[in-house]
């Protein structure tokens, strides 16, 4: 079972899907938590079920199941975004990612760009 189906559960349905073990194990409790997290009047919700983590999957769920309010909920999540001159000079040097954003602004706009063609495997883009 997808994680977001107990999300959509928790928010709109209110139906109670967790039926067998194998569903209760499905549960992911950091995934739900931070799907509530991005709104004000479930925010609490989430943060009590982090700070009682070691509870049952179906306890955690019957709690925001009858705790939050029926209604749609939709955002988006954030995701971090990885510049391309980043990626670039992790290719090129096999830097991690911290290390190439400190090497970064020791390159000039010239050599970044020099270090795409280099890089560059063809193809569409």
């Amino acid at each position: 079972m997808n994680p977001f189906d107990y999300v959509n559960a928790i928010n709109y349905s209110k139906q109670n899907i967790i039926e067998s073990e194998t569903e209760e194990r499905a549960y992911n409790s950091f995934i739900v938590n931070r799907s509530l997290s991005y709104f004000p009047d479930t925010v609490a919700a989430a943060n009590i079920m982090n700070k009682y983590h070691n509870l049952d999957n179906r306890l955690q769920f019957d709690f925001l199941l009858n705790i939050v309010r029926k209604r749609k909920r939709f955002s988006k999540w954030n995701k971090l975004e990885i510049e391309s001159d980043v990626v670039a000079v992790k290719e090129y040097y096999g830097y991690s990612h911290e290390k190439a954003k400190h090497a970064l602004p020791l390159l000039s706009k010239e050599q970044i760009d020099l270090i795409k063609i280099r890089i560059n495997k063809g193809g569409r883009q």
